[in-house]
């Protein structure tokens, strides 16, 4: 029988899965190697190529009995000009360029945007932003269906490149008809998280949430400034944020991303909503075997600010290093994690409880766990509910969390210091002991004479009901 894997870090990992990593064989080392939660990007590959990879993922936690996450990334609204009579043009500073929608290949004068949310939206002044921002226009003039614009910077257009338009509220939904197609599709296949792409209101969070109907969790990947100033709302819907930089860093100045990365990371860990941090982590490492000493560096940084997880993205999808770069990152978190300035920037960020009784409980595990040096808190979960209050209060010893439910513990997979159990549910706080105790040494958590602190819900068996604790010697 195979023996069960422990993670001795507490941050999470993510990989995104591609032509790289799509083998039975590859996912399982990339597991091995440090992932938690596999990544499927629905901006590439057909629906039977993504079907596949959640089958092997499957067949992976099955051999290796220990719940994995699948967070199904979805495309979202992409927004694109149209094509050139030559394919490209080059644009110099200065200069006049429409944007219109005639559907007629474009010139050295204009090209097609055939989006309307954008030319209704767009006020005099508006800056869009082409070809990941390398090209900067300003809106001088609407003339009916057309933008006249003034190229703030010469470079080159080719076709079909994508545009952002960072000063403008759009409205148009978050689930695109190819989005809504591919959760149709997926969410009966059994992921457990939703990535929704340029999420601006907490009305897009509630939409994904009515078309999941419970299936999956939402995480809200947050990379339009508009969702930074509806943060907390949409933080308030959403079940996991992503700080997702690319886009971030296109529509912010440079300068401004690190902030808001911190912002966000606060502002969940207030909520107890697991967050991610994500995008050009170890870009290097996808055709280099190791990374820059400033990738390193951000990296660490995540954890340091107290990220549940971090994120590889091309580097174990398309890269030539997969497995080589969930390696180097597991072992940069695991590194940082045993520096004592990391344990004390952690206790000193540690959000006060809310004023509810679970909220309280899960502190005062955290505090007698500390008092009295147990070796792990032991969080009984109908919903997950429990141990995400544990792990909110980012305590100094492992978190198990047990559950009857397998999609819960793969939920779980993406939460800071959670070791996700599947375990049978119990009646009483006499078999919650004895089952925690046994589950405990089991997973090679406690020996003989060691002590554990037990938080559960009573009554068993209903959500969200964490009110009871309890210290107990093996």
């Amino acid at each position: 029988m195979t023996e069960r894997l422990r993670r001795h870090r507490r941050t999470k990992i993510i990989a995104t899965l591609g032509p790289a990593s799509s083998t039975p064989e590859m996912i399982a080392q990339l597991f091995l190697a440090g992932a938690d939660v596999f990544r499927l990007n629905f901006s590439h590959g057909a629906h039977e190529d993504h079907a596949r990879r959640i089958e092997m993922i499957r067949e992976v936690e099955r051999k290796f009995r220990r719940p994995i996450g699948i967070l199904a990334d979805v495309q979202g609204p992409k927004l694109r000009i149209g094509t050139f009579q030559s394919g490209r043009v080059q644009l110099s500073a200065g200069q006049h360029f429409i944007l219109d929608m005639n559907m007629a290949a474009g010139d050295t004068r204009r090209v097609c945007l055939p989006h309307p949310e954008i030319h209704a939206a767009a006020e005099i002044g508006a800056t869009l932003l082409l070809d990941d921002g390398k090209l900067r226009l300003r809106v001088l003039r609407k003339q009916g269906e057309a933008l006249l614009t003034e190229v703030l910077n010469s470079g080159t257009l080719s076709d079909r490149k994508g545009v952002n338009v960072p000063d403008v509220v759009l409205p148009i939904p978050a689930l695109t008809p190819k989005d809504r197609a591919d959760l149709n599709f997926v969410l009966p296949l059994g992921i457990d998280y939703i990535g929704l792409s340029f999420v601006q209101r907490p009305e897009d969070v509630a939409e994904a949430k009515a078309l999941s109907a419970g299936r999956a969790a939402v995480m809200a990947k947050l990379e339009k400034p508009q969702a930074l100033d509806n943060l907390e709302a949409i933080l308030d819907f959403a079940d996991a944020v992503m700080v997702a930089r690319g886009d971030l860093g296109v529509e912010l100045p440079p300068e401004e991303v690190p902030i808001a990365q911190k912002r966000i990371i606060r502002a969940a860990q207030l909520r107890g909503k697991p967050v991610v941090v994500a995008t050009q982590m170890l870009e290097s490492m996808i055709s280099a075997p190791a990374p820059t000493r400033a990738e390193a560096s951000d990296v660490a940084t995540a954890v340091f600010d107290g990220a549940d997880a971090v994120m590889l993205s091309a580097e174990s999808a398309a890269g030539q290093y997969p497995r080589e770069a969930v390696n180097m990152m597991d072992r940069i978190v695991a590194r940082v994690e045993r520096d004592e300035d990391w344990r004390k920037g952690i206790d000193a960020k540690r959000p006060a409880p809310e004023k509810s009784s679970a909220d309280a409980i899960a502190a005062a595990a955290v505090q007698v766990a500390q008092t009295i040096g147990a070796q792990a808190i032991v969080a009984l979960t109908e919903s997950g509910s429990t141990a995400l209050r544990v792990a909110r209060e980012k305590p100094d010893c492992p978190v198990l969390g047990l559950t009857a439910s397998l999609a819960v513990a793969r939920r779980l997979a993406a939460v800071w210091g959670v070791h996700a159990i599947t375990a049978p549910g119990v009646h009483s706080m006499t078999q919650a002991v004895e089952n925690a105790l046994k589950i405990s040494r089991a997973e090679g958590f406690v020996k003989k004479g060691d002590e554990i602190v037990i938080v559960a819900g009573i009554p068993f068996g209903q959500p969200g009901t964490t009110n009871a604790l309890r210290v107990a010697r093996l």
